[in-house]
């Protein structure tokens, strides 16, 4: 039986999926891929400097769980850089806390909290805005200020009324 693991709070997404050494096009490279938690671990210890318990606190794991984590970042982005690999930023067992939306018209980029809906670039006025966390990887909102899943109707019944219609909600993924 697989252990099932806590998820790892993420304050946005990455901005960047994936890295690559210039010059070599990507069906010459090797692959390495780095966990958006490993990404988020990197961000908060190497790039803002916390401390490891802090940032372990601000992804809501414990301390030692995180320095496994980071230390496994940082011997994933040793690798690429000396081997000269294509780094790939995705997957992970994550909820993001924010995400980042990105005009498609004049690249303003924004950060805000994951249930609200930007429709409108606030810069250009555009409609045509990007959901990093939806669009760019893949994933569904997760609800994190307002938890709207097994919301009960007036039959009793329970319902989920996240995104997606309640798809990924049971076991074995159905892919």
């Amino acid at each position: 039986m697989r252990k099932s693991y806590r998820k790892r709070r993420i304050h946005h997404p990455p901005y960047f999926k994936n890295f690559k050494p210039s010059g070599l096009p990507r069906k010459m490279l090797k692959k390495v891929n780095l966990t958006v938690d490993e990404y988020e671990a990197i961000r908060l210890a190497d790039y803002n400097g916390l401390e490891h318990q802090q940032a372990a606190e601000q992804m809501k794991i414990s301390r030692p769980t995180f320095t496994r984590l980071i230390e496994k970042a940082r011997n994933i982005i040793a690798r690429a850089i000396v081997d000269g690999m294509e780094l790939v930023v995705e997957g992970g067992n994550i909820e993001f806390e924010n995400t980042l939306s990105r005009c498609r018209d004049c690249g303003e980029e924004q950060i805000s909290p994951y249930d609200e809906d930007l429709t409108d670039c606030p810069e250009c006025g555009s409609g045509n805005v990007e959901d990093l966390a939806l669009n760019f990887f893949g994933y569904e909102k997760l609800m994190l200020n307002k938890r709207k899943e097994n919301v009960e109707d007036m039959t009793g019944f329970k319902k989920s009324s996240a995104p997606g219609g309640g798809r990924g909600q049971g076991r074995g993924g159905g892919r």
